[in-house]
């Protein structure tokens, strides 16, 4: 609910209603609005505008014509069009609006589709249209998309790749000697996504500093240590030693090094620096053995010690080479960027970069330019400024400010009044994409320097305000601002304020305990974890949906929609959202379990966006349906095709057809006396083989002749694919998969290509690399749970928000990126390999990557209004190191204090089941912990907050349900007494 929706229904005033309030009347005073989660800052942002063109000119307003709002994407941009409309035949409509105003409101209103709202690329495209001859771009350019600026680069990576493989230089010929670990990505394609790197950061422009290191001095003394300390293992008393075993295998490694040398004649440097990567990652680092003596004369102690200092020093090497070989590469790379912006004059295109940078450089270089539109340009307002990167805050401020001689936006000072910023540091996640609090925080200090108030908006719309307390106490003692080095570089807290009331006899913090955590060793496992939560997860979604029933049969819980605030509606799966921090962890998809889980209870569920995309069943049909149609030789994409769901012909029937043709080809159709006489011979099967195989021949045969979309629509109406994937068992989502396909298509055919070849080889080039261009999986109105990441279900809310995949840790072990936009310097891993700007500042770049996770979390806690649910371990004892998942910081908010952990109250009341004793359903027979250790389920008071958290019990959960794939199918083929709907894509 918006602030003006409060007021119109007569509620009290809110907290920050001065804030509010002067957002909207001092419109001589640039404005700096942060506005906490849930707050309203599109409202507000909108209120500003109606408020400016309500007045003259004189009065600090100004016309439709003259004002830009950026916002962050397309769709906000839409939105807020919509909203800025509404708001303007309200204001049209208010009594307190005289003649004048009402007139501006009108001519507002006509030329309202004329606005300038959109994001800050499409600005830019605006104006180098404008002004192509001064920005030095094609007069006709066009912006390219994201996919299709990734295939112009990988065509130009291609070309360089091959000429350089003849005689490759010293960074890629010590690149193509790394052989990939568990499916990472091979030499060539870590060269690739390399080069992408420093492609998308071509505007930092200092090189990465590469110090004096004698690579090969290096390498060969840590041999003669690891030789030294690899003598020691016959030192052993024991043959068994687990301290002996790692040394013997040490000495394994040598002798075959040694083997190897005296058969080539030298020692292989390249190929020693790949091995020693691999030497440093074994296991055996970390065996001590047993008892105090090692052999005769040497204690444990001692020999531990040489082995640590050994690889402490094999350490550095890979440090100092890692970062000597990362400045080698970032050198090296260049050409295929060059080559990559040489294409891209030649077809006309920029990409999203190229708009920021040639829009930067175009006022930077003409004054003229500046002056004209620092006249054209009253006001100027950007939504969501905590996303803004370094580029888009340099343009802005340039707009807006008050000397058009100025072209050091750090000290530009804007007109006052003109420029008006909301945003919120503390949702500041987009680091990997140039924005960084530290930027935030100098450009609003920059900005208060010249005249500039800060407001905060604390008031929330959104939450229960239970919700709102744990958010407070978990994360106001997290976020306090920068102090010391670094300042800044974390948001200071501000603490939401309550406006609704919370829901009577429903929960709204949750936390749901791991059923099975623990591994093997009678130890809290990470990968237990990961394994037992998300048929929890399933099984309490299911109870949610299915099994909270009162005894009349109504549904115990009950939500309230955006919509309808106001109005209570039973639950639905459309109501709940599982939100991750990645969709990858350690390169598994982590929505897989999650998935099948709901599948297995039949929840309809809608993945968003996601790597899994091409390894959907019915994706990878499709894909191997077109390598058939492109490539008809290719027997083997034949045959999956023929075996596969589009057509689910039998390996019998497929075998006893190439058995008597000779060829599963769809080119090479038998003639019809012999197919006639196999059939009359009773393998009558064979004609289905035959046709199936003439569909495929007829798409070959016009796959140029026709759009792409057409002939992907084409397999599927041939197939009766539609009928037969929407009865799967998730066939509305595997149905908008296959639709995407064809999106996707149409997508590659505005770009410019028109080869049916290129899109499958495309297709299948993303598929490799796990990527999918950016669309809607589905229709925002789809039933069904929504699984997203919190960076996609940034702005927006949900009645009810699942936290999943609690182990997957909050930072990563080796740190991000290093930026520092005043040198011109972005430092960050290529290949695997880390520079030394980024060495040096490791610590200082893991505390905000901390940071950063910090917010991450605050972000995935406020999308909730009137549940939030957390996993949990009831085992666990919150703050004991042990663990460091990425939801770990809303343990204060979760647990009780140790001494409460088993008091807690029942909470029948709250709709919930009658619960046990235990929040641990199994624990094998070598841990040390109990039931007396674990939190008892129940409602208790946690540790931080006011709020109660009610901790479930996982014995009231159905778990364990297995997948019951094709019942679905066989009821409805059933339900068809006519036999109508049996044929109608059974293939399918």
């Amino acid at each position: 609910m918006s602030a003006d929706a409060a007021r119109a229904r007569g509620a009290r005033e809110l907290a920050d209603e001065p804030a509010r309030r002067r957002i909207r009347e001092d419109l001589r005073t640039t404005l700096v609005v942060e506005a906490a989660a849930g707050t309203g800052k599109t409202t507000a942002l909108v209120s500003r505008i109606v408020a400016v063109l309500r007045k003259a000119p004189e009065e600090g307003g100004g016309t439709l014509d003259r004002i830009v709002a950026v916002t962050f994407t397309e769709k906000a941009a839409g939105e807020m069009k919509l909203r800025l409309r509404a708001e303007i035949e309200r204001a049209r409509g208010d009594a307190a609006s005289g003649p004048a105003e009402r007139a501006r409101l009108d001519e507002a209103l006509a030329h309202l589709e004329a606005a300038r709202i959109g994001t800050i690329h499409s600005f830019c495209a605006d104006l180098l249209r404008e002004w192509p001859v001064e920005a030095r771009v094609d007069p006709l350019f066009q912006v390219a998309a994201a996919d299709q600026a990734e295939a112009l680069f990988d065509q130009a990576f291609d070309a360089w790749f091959q000429r350089t493989l003849n005689d490759p230089p010293e960074g890629v010929r010590r690149i193509l000697r790394r052989r990939p670990r568990d499916g990472a990505q091979g030499p060539r394609d870590l060269l690739r996504s390399a080069a992408w790197r420093l492609a998308e950061h071509r505007d930092f422009t200092r090189p990465w500093r590469r110090d004096p290191f004698d690579r090969e001095r290096a390498i060969d003394e840590l041999l003669d240590r690891l030789a030294a300390l690899a003598d020691l293992g016959a030192e052993a008393d024991r043959e068994g030693d687990y301290l002996a075993q790692s040394l013997r295998n040490i000495e394994r490694y040598l002798a075959e090094l040694r083997r190897r040398e005296e058969v080539t004649g030298g020692r292989d440097h390249d190929g020693l620096e790949a091995e020693l990567g691999e030497l440093a990652r074994w296991k055996e680092w970390r065996w001590k053995g047993s008892g105090k003596a090692f052999g005769a004369d040497l204690s444990r102690a001692e020999v531990l010690a040489q082995r640590d200092r050994v690889k402490v020093e094999l350490d550095a090497v890979l440090t100092a080479a890692s970062a000597d070989l990362a400045a080698c590469l970032s050198r090296e790379l260049r050409p295929p960027i060059e080559a990559y912006d040489a294409l891209k004059a030649r077809a006309g295109k920029l990409d999203f970069l190229d708009l920021l940078l040639c829009a930067r450089n175009l006022l930077r270089s003409s004054r003229a330019v500046r002056e004209e539109l620092n006249l054209r340009f009253s006001h100027l307002f950007v939504d969501e400024f905590q996303d803004t990167d370094p580029l888009q805050a340099e343009i802005l401020l340039l707009l807006a400010a008050d000397d058009p001689a100025e072209t050091d936006w750090t000290r530009a000072r804007p007109v006052p009044g003109k420029l008006f910023v909301v945003g919120d540091p503390k949702q500041s996640i987009y680091r990997f994409r140039r924005a960084e609090v530290a930027l935030y925080e100098a450009t609003k200090a920059r900005l208060v320097a010249c005249g500039a108030s800060v407001l905060y908006l604390s008031t929330s719309f959104r939450s229960a305000p239970s919700i709102q307390d744990a958010v407070n106490a978990a994360f106001a003692p997290l976020m306090q601002g920068g102090s010391g080095e670094g300042a800044a570089s974390q948001a200071r807290y501000v603490a939401l304020e309550p406006f609704r009331d919370d829901p009577v006899g429903q929960p709204t913090v949750i936390a749901l305990p791991v059923p099975r955590p623990y591994g093997d060793f009678g130890k809290i496992s990470d990968f237990r974890v990961r394994q037992s939560i998300p048929d929890a997860v399933g099984a309490f979604v299911h109870h949610l949906i299915h099994g909270g029933r009162g005894a009349a049969g109504g549904r115990r819980w009950t939500v309230t929609e955006r919509e309808r605030p106001g109005q209570r509606v039973p639950l639905e799966a459309r109501h709940i959202c599982l939100l991750f921090k990645r969709f990858q962890t350690f390169g598994e998809d982590a929505t897989r379990a999650y998935v099948r889980a709901l599948e297995a209870r039949r929840i309809p569920h809608v993945l968003v966006g996601g790597r899994s995309f091409h390894d959907r069943e019915e994706v990878m049909a499709v894909r191997s349906a077109l390598l058939a149609v492109e490539w008809p030789d290719d027997e083997l994409s034949v045959y999956a095709t023929l075996r596969g769901p589009l057509f689910a012909l039998t390996d019998d029937v497929l075998l006893l057809y190439r058995d008597r043709f000779h060829r599963l080809h769809p080119l090479a159709q038998p003639d019809g006396g012999a197919l006639d006489l196999a059939v009359e011979g009773g393998a009558r099967p064979l004609s289905e083989v035959a046709e199936a195989l003439a569909v495929l021949g007829r798409l070959h045969r016009g796959r140029n002749r026709r759009p792409i979309a057409d002939t992907i629509g084409g397999l599927l109406d041939e197939t009766r694919a539609h009928a037969g994937i929407a009865i799967w068992p998730t066939g509305e989502q595997a149905l908008a998969n296959v639709l995407r396909v064809m999106d996707l298509g149409r997508r590659f055919e505005a770009g410019g290509a028109t080869s049916f070849r290129a899109f499958v080889e495309r297709l299948e080039a993303d598929a490799e690399r796990g990527e999918v261009a950016e669309a809607p999986v589905v229709e925002e109105g789809t039933e069904g749970v929504r699984i997203m990441t919190v960076h996609r279900a940034k702005g927006l809310e949900f009645p009810v928000v699942i936290l999943a995949d609690p182990a997957s840790p909050a930072v990563h072990q080796h740190p991000s990126r290093h930026v520092d936009p005043e040198l011109g310097l972005w430092a960050e891993p290529l290949a695997g390999c880390v520079p030394a700007e980024l060495v040096e500042r490791r610590d200082e770049v893991l505390r905000r990557d901390r940071e950063e996770a910090v917010r991450l979390a605050y972000v995935a806690a406020t999308r909730a209004r009137e549940l939030l649910v957390v996993p949990a371990v009831g085992d666990a004892r919150p703050g004991d190191g042990s663990s460091d998942g990425w939801l770990d910081v809303l343990h204060p908010v979760l647990y009780p204090a140790p001494r409460d952990r088993r008091s807690a109250r029942r909470c029948e009341d709250l709709g919930c089941p009658p619960f046990g004793t235990d929040t641990v359903l199994e624990r094998p027979a070598r841990c040390e912990a109990d039931e007396r250790d674990a939190v008892a389920p129940g409602e208790h008071a946690p540790m931080a907050g006011s709020h109660r958290a009610v901790w479930w019990d996982p014995s009231t959960l159905d778990l364990d349900r297995e997948p019951e794939a094709g019942l679905r199918q066989q009821r409805i083929l059933q339900a068809d007494a006519s036999g109508a709907g049996a044929t109608a894509g059974a293939g399918a």
